[in-house]
């Protein structure tokens, strides 16, 4: 291995150390509303005690208010920055005994409020938010809200110069102190109080100081095959490190990856998901935090600089192994800076094999790009580089000096040193993620990638009314003008519908609201025209501009006032054009949808600070793929995939880097994912891509290869599922299978605990969709909004998520029409009530006497209930319990795939295909079109047919007493009243005995005719008669 060379003496002295910071929560108590008397008069004297973090607060005391306003911001100082996500925030009201009556030992409860710390927001992203007071336990008695405004900043601290050594005849202090840091003490991550302001302590009469924390390192916790609630919330990643975000297996934790795969019979052939056994996803007692892909061996070399080299122009880096050869971009050269100092600042990632590679070399080698001039190079011994595993720190770089290489052809001297460093690792290791990897060259295009959704928020507009209009004069007689608001955001646009004129003055009133979908960072502006369509030709009245970001943001249905805005610009050109009166919010309240709701995969709302904590999370491995088909044509008569998978779950998506030319490529690669609601849909899948070849190329977009989703509440806690997924396609030719993928998922979390089990009690939509809901058409039309605004946010990214892959992610056309479609849920339906028409030919088979021994003990237990109805609905519960238990046996093993019966995709008519694919307006022949509208056409008078005969039936009970036909009216009253003597005389039970037994008589005893009662019914009246 080639000698390090010396690095030269410091030239400068050490920077100074970077400043500290102190985060502080700031906890406004703005006021409570509606809350319970506890003084025994009919009122309450309330005070609040704020605790976080081992520091307690108290706010002053509102004398017999039960609506009390404090406007009191309360300050704490977290100890932990990283860690704040996950500490509580515990908000209780208490009634003062000392205003009461004087009869109470203590502070009467009157509620609390917990709140996680995921829920804080930012300074300047703050909001009023009113919380529901919650019981302390099962007997208390608790009612009202209580409003906070929270927020946390970082404060820049200098540090006190460190103080001169105890002298002797001070006394000795009983607490040891942190060197440096004397303004504070703290025990086991926790802070005392400090007492506040004005306040004089018992030993000390100074001032609080100033309290500098001192952030530790984050450490790394085990994971156990039963997590506690903490480790289910473990710590987020420092900023900067990438690792955490892409979570790969590290070598050490697993053996025997190269073992090869053994498939499991299935029953429902290839387009049925398999399970995969291999040694790595066994069940252990204690499970490994990198446990769900294969390790993959990679040769990392990082290069940073060079110093002193031969004089260049754009030096390069060219790698070359005995199976690999990759070179680097150019240099760049600072401005003023000498050129023999170039910088790459680059990792490459280069697949490696210990037996194959153990007696090779690595050389790399500096040239100058225009003449390919060696300037020098390096040669390493593979069987000597160490191996790096994580939690390792990385490899310090270091300088070697450069030499000559043996066959090059030197014209000039070889000067200078190279500083960079050489390890084995896995797709665990931290430099894994922006390395240039031996397997996806195309760097800008192919590199694996975290992204985040844009935050998205329903912006609401309020129309009440518009002044001071300039219309026309020159109206017909009785011509009242139509005024109506147009407004637009972007590329959504809305109009509303005919203003009211007031008769006795020049305004016009509309009270109807727009709604339209704003994305961060709320850049944009809102343009309210006012449009006068009394005539064939649109007059413009007037608008205004109104910039989002200056909009008021709500997170419940409190009031927000409505302002007046001047109209300028009207027809004439004039500076003033009238005013108009609108309410304008932002709701924080909602979840802004953008995905179909079936498989929805996140349901918190707008705002941080009504999230709820988390339950679980979901890890995802996505293993590699199998035998996927070609895409594209590379070399004459060959063809090539370039496959990578995109997974998306709530407002996180994940991207692997792109296996180039590769049918059976394996990726690897492990994510996770905070699971706030068990009851959402994962989605993965697997695309071609195009965009690599952009620079050599037109620009094509990326093609889809195949989807499967996953539903969270479908998997077992803590337990590891690796199996294998058919990718298929529908196509105008049919169904084509396109590969199989292989995943590994695991849900952890605790297993049947409040926490988790809590969250199928609760609403699924956020408090703001049921109290102020949004229609269907209306919702839809917003969901297609946010759709194409999450597309053009991704589509900014590096590399770029396509807007096809976007749009194929979050099934932006599944309420399109299709045939298919309709067959499938309509068969579904029949599926549903099959248990129905089971249970009828079940019946019929008992009355029918099929089998007698049957139908004897069914009397029998008829007998029973009817002599003991207290027993009707326990024995109902449980069959239903023993039902459950029974199908037990039968539940599903593996996380369900896409079922292609359930489609109907396996046979279906190619026309109907077509047209399922077909635009909108429709791109086909009118040949074509007018078929397929008289193929609908039988459809619809089929279903025509059918809606008749419900409203038929509906109409015939209503005939019974609506005298239509007063005979049959009469003798169903008579009927009735006749019924009720029997009632009235007999015992119920005899009456229900009777008319058991003779539902159930033997057939001998049974007319085959229709019963009297049903030709009565069906000789009832109804208006199918009085269509025209």
């Amino acid at each position: 291995m080639t000698t390090p060379a010396q690095p030269p003496p410091p030239s400068s002295p050490q920077p100074p150390p970077p400043p500290k910071t102190v985060r502080k929560l700031v906890v406004e108590i703005a006021d409570a509303r509606n809350l319970l008397p506890k003084d025994g008069q009919g009122s309450s004297s309330p005070y609040v005690v704020a605790d976080f973090d081992g520091q307690r607060k108290r706010t002053a005391t509102k004398f017999r208010e039960l609506n009390p306003t404090w406007n009191e911001p309360i300050e704490f100082i977290v100890s932990d920055p990283d860690n704040m996500d996950y500490e509580e925030l515990d908000i209780e009201v208490f009634n003062d005994k000392r205003y009461g009556n004087g009869s109470g030992r203590k502070n009467q409860f009157l509620g609390r409020v917990k709140l996680n710390g995921s829920q804080f927001a930012k300074r300047g992203e703050e909001g009023l938010v009113y919380y529901q007071l919650e019981k302390k336990s099962v007997f208390s008695w608790v009612r009202g809200e209580i409003g906070l405004r929270i927020c946390y900043y970082d404060e820049l601290v200098e540090e006190a110069p460190p103080q001169p050594p105890p002298q002797e005849e001070q006394p000795i202090q009983t607490v040891a102190e942190k060197p440096n840091t004397p303004e504070a003490v703290v025990e086991e991550a926790r802070m005392f109080e400090l007492p506040p302001q004005g306040e004089v302590g018992h030993n000390d009469s100074n001032p609080p100081p100033v309290v500098v924390i001192d952030e530790p390192p984050p450490q790394e916790m085990p994971v156990h095959s039963e997590p506690p609630p903490m480790e289910v919330n473990a710590p987020p990643p420092a900023e900067g490190q990438f690792a955490p975000e892409i979570r790969k297996m590290q070598n050490n934790k697993v053996a025997g990856f190269g073992e090869g795969v053994r498939v499991l019979r299935r029953p429902n052939g290839d387009y049925s998901p398999r399970v995969i056994n291999k040694k790595f996803m066994a069940e252990t007692e204690r499970i490994h935090p990198y446990d769900l892909v294969e390790p993959m061996q990679y040769l990392f070399i990082r290069i940073v600089k060079a110093r002193n080299i031969a004089p260049n122009e754009r030096p390069y880096l060219q790698i070359r192994t005995s199976s690999h050869y990759v070179k680097s971009e150019p240099a760049n050269h600072r401005p003023g800076e000498p050129t023999d100092s170039p910088e790459w600042k680059c990792v490459f990632a280069l697949r490696h094999n210990r037996p194959d590679t153990a007696n090779t070399t690595l050389e790399i080698a500096v040239r100058d790009s225009p003449s390919d001039q060696f300037l020098g190079g390096v040669c390493f011994d593979l069987s000597d580089v160490p191996v790096r595993d994580p939690p390792d720190s990385p490899l310090a770089p270091q300088w070697y000096r450069l030499d000559v290489g043996a066959g090059d052809q030197q014209t000039t001297k070889i000067t200078g040193d190279i500083q960079l460093s050489v390890w084995i690792g896995t797709q665990a290791d931290d430099a894994f993620p922006e390395a240039w990897c031996s397997d996806a060259p195309h760097v800008a295009h192919t590199r694996s990638k975290v992204y985040q959704s844009p935050k998205l928020w329903y912006l609401r507009i309020t129309v009440i009314e518009a002044q001071d209009l300039h219309i026309a004069s020159n109206l017909p007689p009785l011509t009242a003008p139509e005024i109506r608001i147009k407004a637009q955001l972007s590329f959504q646009s809305a109009r509303t519908r005919r203003g009211s004129m007031n008769n006795h003055s020049a305004s016009f009133h509309w009270n109807e609201d727009l709604v339209f979908v704003a994305g961060e960072l709320l850049e944009d502006s809102l343009i309210i025209l006012v449009e006068d369509r009394t005539s064939k030709e649109v007059v413009l009245l007037g608008h205004v501009m109104i910039p989002v970001d200056t909009v008021e943001q709500r997170f419940d249905e409190r009031y927000v006032a409505a302002k007046w805005f001047s109209l300028e610009g009207g027809n004439g050109g004039e500076s003033y054009s009238g005013r108009i009166y609108l309410r304008l919010c932002l709701e924080g309240g909602y979840h802004v949808l953008d995905e179909a709701a079936h498989v929805c995969s996140d349901f918190r709302p707008t705002a941080k600070q009504l999230w709820k904590p988390a339950v679980g999370i979901l890890e995802l491995g996505i293993l590699g793929a199998r035998g996927l088909l070609p895409m594209k044509t590379k070399d004459p008569g060959k063809g090539s995939t370039d496959a990578y998978c995109v997974a998306k779950y709530g407002k996180k998506w994940v991207r692997t880097r792109t296996m180039t030319d590769s049918f059976d490529p394996r990726w690897n690669e492990q994510y996770t994912w905070q699971v706030y609601d068990p009851c959402t849909v994962l989605t993965i899948g697997v695309f071609d891509n195009w965009r690599m070849y952009s620079d050599a190329a037109e620009d094509k977009p990326d093609y889809h290869i195949g989807k499967v989703r996953i539903r969270v509440s479908t998997l077992e806690s803590n337990k590891i599922y690796t199996n294998s997924y058919p990718l298929l396609v529908l196509q105008r030719t049919g169904l084509k299978k396109m590969g199989e993928i292989e995943l590994a998922v695991r849900f952890a979390c605790p297993a049947l605990l409040p926490d988790t089990c809590g969250v199928y009690g609760q609403p699924l939509l956020p408090r703001m969709h049921y109290l102020r809901p949004l229609g269907v058409a209306q919702q839809e039309a917003l969901r297609r909004a946010a759709t194409k605004m999450v597309a053009t946010w991704l589509g900014r990214s590096e590399p770029p998520l396509g807007s096809e892959v976007v749009r194929y992610m979050l099934d932006a056309d599944s309420h399109a029409w299709s045939m298919r479609k309709s067959k499938a849920n309509w068969f579904r339906i029949v599926a549903v009530l099959a248990w129905a028409v089971g249970l009828a030919k079940w019946l019929d088979d008992i009355r029918r006497w099929r089998n007698p021994i049957t139908t004897i003990l069914v009397h029998v237990l008829y007998l029973v209930l009817v002599w003991y109805p207290d027993l009707i609905v326990p024995t109902g519960f449980l069959y239903v319990f023993l039902i459950g238990v029974w199908y037990y046996r039968f539940r599903p093993k593996i996380p369900a795939g896409m079922d292609t019966r359930l489609s109907h995709a396996e046979a279906v008519d190619p026309d109907e295909l077509d047209e399922e694919f077909d635009t909108i307006p429709s791109s086909k022949p009118p040949d074509v079109i007018r078929v397929r509208y008289d193929r609908l056409r039988i459809l619809a008078a089929r279903i025509q047919t059918v809606l008749g005969d419900l409203a038929t039936q509906g109409e015939r009970v209503q005939a019974l007493v609506s005298w239509r036909d007063p005979r049959a009216t009469k003798l169903f009253i008579g009927v009735c009243f006749t019924i009720t003597l029997i009632l009235y005389a007999v015992p119920p039970k005899m009456v229900a005995v009777a008319l058991g037994f003779y539902y159930l008589r033997h057939p001998m005893f049974r007319d085959p005719m229709p019963s009297a009662s049903l030709n009565f019914f069906r000789r009832l009246p109804s208006l199918s008669d009085r269509l025209m």
